[in-house]
């Protein structure tokens, strides 16, 4: 299979489903055709006869038929919700793993792409009634022409109101593209400012920001209503003129009929069946009109599921190769925010080796949080490369590589499960042991177990049911868990108190005596203890690298050499300049 065509290949998958749902639309559009023949036999051949059993015989066929076109007509929409769900299987884990790489490709406008939507707009739209309008609309041509068997000048009626009615519909189609796709948009927009209102519920009140975010979500359902009411206004308009029209078609075949009984070249029987056919072949387009809207957002969702995947086809399995313990090397990298091509860091080189932690420290802004992001592959970089072991990180496989790897953020996030879970990364296959063994290193086994469930304790979404400081001890143990060989931590104090920093600095201390990597972001002194290198970055550059001791000596012999001198006032005293402190801040 060709990458990025995972979604094409889904259908053909099933391509064996939709022929057996094709095969079964033919027998029952046969079997519809069941009401007219029954009508016409009845009014051509019993009642001029008056045979009863005549009459018993042809309706006990017709509620046969009729019986067997329902039986097809259930299967038929089985078959569909399984096609729909076979979809979901094959698609739904790309969909999702797109999901979450979509934020660290394309910052900000990730959120108006999405993947797992789309892939359940897909599967509602097969699961349903829409595609047998799709199976009916080739039966049309045959209708019509069992109506001109009847008499050509009803098979020209019956093809004139038949072409009004598609043309009618393909001008709602074009029509409804544009209002479709912003009623789309609209319905992400808000349901994404929904989603930031829930979980800034606390800033938002303490700020006394509700009236202000309840007039912007006004302004925002009030654009999503008139977008909606766009694509409803039109999408009504041609349901209602197509069931208009199919009434008065129906009216005028049974007029034309007559006229032609009065003039001898009909029989009342054919009256009656032209119209009962002329309904059944236009029944596809008002099965397609009322599904429109499913149709139109179906076709969007598919769309643009379809360039997503192929936006993040996986390219092949990396080949497996041991586990990194020796070396972290990183030549000329740099790394832009998501979606931006404007580097925040660049030329930053250095290399580690086992055992070594390294502390990085600069001003806000300096580009420590995007150096560690791309050191664990989280941001990709726009140049330069990062390497373990010499082989660079889109040489790993990611679930192998992520073994490996220990990450600590600044915002702190843990997942709606228990401490174990969240510490074990939901390791199916944990064993308490090693769970334990990850809290032990991060200094928080004893605060677990004070937990009014210990280790079982549920966190809560994002971690609420823990205090600032213990998500960050949680976090930290589970940046530790399995030993990783590269862990990477930042701010990894912010929330600390003093027994917090001395089990960080134990932590530390614990990577590098096993051979570990550490590397510590740090506005804090408190967390660079155990460090022995360490960087210094300013507006995005490595400023100076090296021992710990040599680094900070060099800064600080730099910001005296900037120093004023101290001014002397007239009173004789010395004055010191307030930043000077600041500027041996590490």
């Amino acid at each position: 299979m060709t990458p990025g065509n995972e979604l094409r290949a889904a259908f053909s998958h099933c391509g064996g489903a939709l022929l057996c749902v094709g095969a079964f639309s033919a027998v029952v559009n046969i079997l519809g055709l069941t009401g007219s023949l029954y009508m016409l036999q009845i009014y051509d051949r019993v009642l001029p006869s008056q045979s009863i059993p005549t009459l018993i015989g042809i309706t006990i066929v017709m509620v046969w038929l009729y019986t067997a076109y329902g039986l097809l007509d259930f299967v038929r929409l089985r078959l569909l919700v399984r096609i729909g769900n076979t979809l979901d299987r094959r698609l739904r884990r790309q969909a999702f793993e797109a999901s979450l790489m979509l934020p660290l490709r394309t910052g900000h406008d990730g959120v108006r792409v999405q993947p797992v939507r789309d892939l359940d707009q897909i599967r509602s739209f097969v699961s349903g009634t829409g595609p047998t309008a799709v199976f009916d609309m080739p039966w049309i041509p045959v209708y019509i022409a069992i109506i001109f068997m009847l008499h050509p000048w009803l098979g020209v009626l019956a093809t004139a109101g038949a072409i009004v009615i598609v043309l009618l519909t393909l001008v709602a189609e074009a029509l409804g593209k544009g209002p479709g796709r912003r009623a789309t948009e609209s319905v992400i927009a808000r349901s994404a400012f929904a989603d930031a209102g829930r979980r800034n519920a606390e800033i938002i009140r303490a700020m006394g920001l509700s009236g202000r975010f309840a007039a912007f979500w006004s302004e925002q359902s009030s654009r999503f209503l008139a977008d909606q009411r766009r694509l409803s206004d039109i999408v009504g308009f041609t349901g209602a003129m197509s069931r208009t029209l199919r009434m008065i078609l129906q009216s005028l075949i049974l007029g034309l009929g007559a006229y032609l009984a009065i003039a001898g070249e009909a029989t009342a029987g054919v009256i009656i069946a032209s119209s009962i056919m002329l309904a059944r072949s236009l029944a596809p387009v008002d099965v397609a009109i009322a599904n429109w809207r499913g149709f139109i957002s179906a076709r969007q969702s598919y769309g643009q599921l379809s360039r997503t995947l192929k936006a993040f086809a996986d390219h092949g399995q990396p080949m497996a190769l041991p586990r990194p313990h020796n070396v972290l090397s990183v030549d000329s990298l740099a790394v832009a925010a998501p979606g931006q091509q404007k580097p925040v860091i660049q030329n930053v080189t250095f290399v580690l080796r086992a055992g070594a932690a390294l502390g990085v420290i600069g001003p806000s802004a300096s580009g420590k949080s995007t150096l560690v992001r791309a050191l664990v592959g989280a941001w990709p970089s726009l140049r330069g490369t990062v390497r373990l072991d010499h082989a660079a990180l889109d040489q790993w496989d990611r679930e192998a590589l992520g073994r490996d790897v220990g990450y600590l953020p600044q915002d702190i996030e843990l997942f709606d499960g228990t401490v174990a879970e969240n510490i074990s990364r939901f390791d199916a296959n944990a064993s308490p042991k090693d769970i334990l063994a990850a809290a032990q290193a991060a200094g928080v086994d004893k605060m677990i177990l004070l937990l009014p469930d210990g280790f079982q304790t549920r966190v809560g979404e994002r971690g609420t049911a823990l205090s600032a400081g213990q998500r960050q001890l949680v976090g930290l143990a589970r940046a530790l868990y399995g030993e990783p060989f590269l862990v990477v931590l930042d701010e990894p104090n912010s929330n600390l108190d003093s027994d917090g920093d001395d089990s960080l600095a134990t932590a530390i201390h614990g990577v590098r005596q096993r051979g570990g990597i550490v590397i510590v972001v740090a506005h804090r002194p408190s967390a660079l203890s155990n460090v022995d290198q360490l960087m210094v970055m300013a507006a995005g550059t490595v400023q100076a690298f090296g021992p710990k001791d040599a680094v900070l000596a060099a800064v600080t012999n730099a910001a005296a050499a900037q120093r004023p001198e101290p001014a002397v006032n007239r009173h004789g005293s010395t004055v010191v300049p307030l930043h000077a402190s600041s500027e041996r801040h590490v």
